[in-house]
């Protein structure tokens, strides 16, 4: 029943994060074909990137991964009384909120200072730092907003409802496309309807999380207490969780910082190739993580650790048969998915071509990425946030070193594949460290799987890459005909991939949760 119960719960999170990235994509096009790869546009994604990278950070991040172990121990009984899970979940509400509030009023005061450190670059573009730093005052907020519901979200996960949560970003997206597509193409300011945007879609993510928590009777009654045993050993979790949980947006922080030197465009070109990355990442590493860390923590809880090492066998078994075939189809097919879905309006060929190659880069490391989403809760169930910490510097040093190495020879696709590098090598160390600790052995099953997966995504790229070689048709046809040509190539590699992986003996029942 529970491996069921995990099985469903993957599905549901990755179904409901499918939709997010397609909305999504609607919202990025719509962006493109607004603001291209203007000064603005980098302005745009320099001053919406900063929250994001603080939300990674108090919200799905270290706070994430510090609240979900210790709310999970906690019991919660039905009943008039309080139970000791919801006195604990009031406290957390309030204290959180406190030290959100405190970080949204620095960060709009601050705005200015932040853009300074942050792109420096844009000191030579006037016009386009004062735009940052007006969109950093705007969209700064969200993260008050934001850092709320992946409390909110923690607090379902853990009580087995992953829809809900895994739902929310898609009103952000509703609320961006309503920006972008409708509203911000008859105003004086369209980038600054965008910024607007951003801000109403973290409002509305907050109150569509109410009614699922009431529904739980899980609803927090805001209490500031920051001595309470539970509030006191999040922070604590959390402090060394807040450099080691957000070292790969650390990493894009640093490229922002590197990109603001370049060509204008480069900021835009790699924010739109880190979104199609994001894609599965998204619906299938994030998914993963989110679903295996309660699990995970359950089972350390209940001191069974046999069944805590199936369990990460299990998600490493999907992540060999899930993003290997992604990598490389996303290298092979980078060209015809960036024409087909960006180059339309302001977003030119030039942009398609620069944003494609950036793409390559990025999906050098999509294996790796979607590894940390999986490995590190091995880490965080247990409560050990320091070795994650320690490995994350190895590897934000590493990418700056490779950052120095790639930047000069390949400009903003030296930046790219800086982040993928130092992103496997992440994986790496946080396997290795699980292998010592005696946490985890890796199963024949894996190793097998891992062999076939190999063998049939090169089979799969062998196919893809005649489109590959067919950008300039791609780019001359009409959007319809391109959705077309992509969604059919798509299909014939996957259904490559599916029959080479039948052939050489890999089953559904190798996915099972043993």
């Amino acid at each position: 029943m529970a491996r069921n119960r995990l099985l469903r719960s993957l599905f549901a999170t990755g179904g409901m994060t499918l939709l997010s990235r397609i909305t999504g994509f609607v919202r990025d096009i719509l962006l493109a074909r607004l603001l291209g790869t203007t000064a603005l546009a980098d302005a745009f994604f320099v001053a919406f990137r900063i929250p994001n990278f603080l939300r990674r950070i108090f919200g799905e991040g270290a706070f994430s991964q510090a609240f979900v172990p210790v709310f999970a121990g906690y019991p919660h009984t039905e009943g008039p009384s309080r139970s000791a899970a919801q006195e604990f979940a009031d406290s957390m509400a309030g204290s959180f909120a406190l030290v959100l509030m405190g970080v949204s009023l620095i960060g709009v005061i601050a705005a200015p200072l932040l853009i300074l450190i942050l792109a420096p670059g844009f000191l030579h573009e006037p016009r386009e730092y004062h735009a940052a730093v007006t969109l950093l005052r705007i969209t700064f907020p969200y993260l008050f907003f934001i850092s709320l519901v992946a409390m909110a979200g923690g607090m379902l996960n853990t009580r087995g409802r992953f829809a809900a949560a895994a739902f929310t970003p898609v009103l952000l997206n509703l609320t961006l496309i309503i920006a972008a597509g409708v509203i911000a193409p008859h105003t004086a300011a369209p980038v600054i309807t965008v910024a607007w945007g951003v801000f109403a879609g973290g409002v509305l993510q907050l109150l569509f999380q109410l009614p699922f928590l009431h529904r739980q009777r899980l609803l927090p009654r805001l209490r500031l207490s920051f001595r309470h045993p539970g509030v006191r050993r999040v922070f604590q979790l959390m402090l060394p969780g807040l450099f080691g949980a957000s070292v790969a947006q650390i990493n894009l922080i640093v490229d922002t910082m590197l990109a603001s030197f370049l060509a204008t465009g480069s900021i835009a070109w790699l924010y739109y190739a880190n979104r199609l990355l994001e894609f599965p990442l998204g619906v299938f590493g994030i998914a993963l993580g989110t679903v295996i860390l309660p699990h995970l923590s359950a089972k350390h809880a209940q001191a069974s650790m046999a069944e805590f090492g199936h369990a990460l066998d299990w998600a490493l078994r999907w992540v060999a048969v899930i993003a290997l075939p992604a990598a490389v189809a996303l290298i092979v097919l980078s060209g015809p998915l960036v024409v087909t879905l960006f180059h339309y309006g302001h977003f030119n060929r030039f942009d398609a071509v620069m944003t494609a190659h950036a793409l390559m880069a990025f999906a050098v490391g999509l294996p790796g990425f979607v590894l940390i989403k999986v490995l590190a809760p091995g880490y965080y169930a247990r409560q050990d946030t320091k070795t994650p910490v320690k490995i994350g510097v190895v590897a934000l040093i590493a990418n700056i070193v490779f950052n120095a190495i790639l930047i000069w020879p390949l400009a903003h696709v030296g930046l790219a594949l800086a982040t993928s590098l130092s992103g496997i090598l992440n994986a790496v160390l946080l396997y290795r460290g699980l292998r010592r600790d005696g946490v985890y052995a890796p199963s024949a099953e894996l190793a097998r799987l891992l062999r076939r997966a190999c063998a049939a995504s090169l089979a799969m790229g062998a196919v893809l890459l005649r489109p590959a070689f067919e950008f300039a048709a791609f780019a001359q046809a009409r959007a319809p005909l391109r959705l077309l040509w992509l969604s059919g190539w798509i299909a014939a590699g996957l259904l490559v991939y599916v029959t080479v992986m039948w052939a050489v003996g890999a089953r559904l029942r190798m996915l099972r949760l043993a």
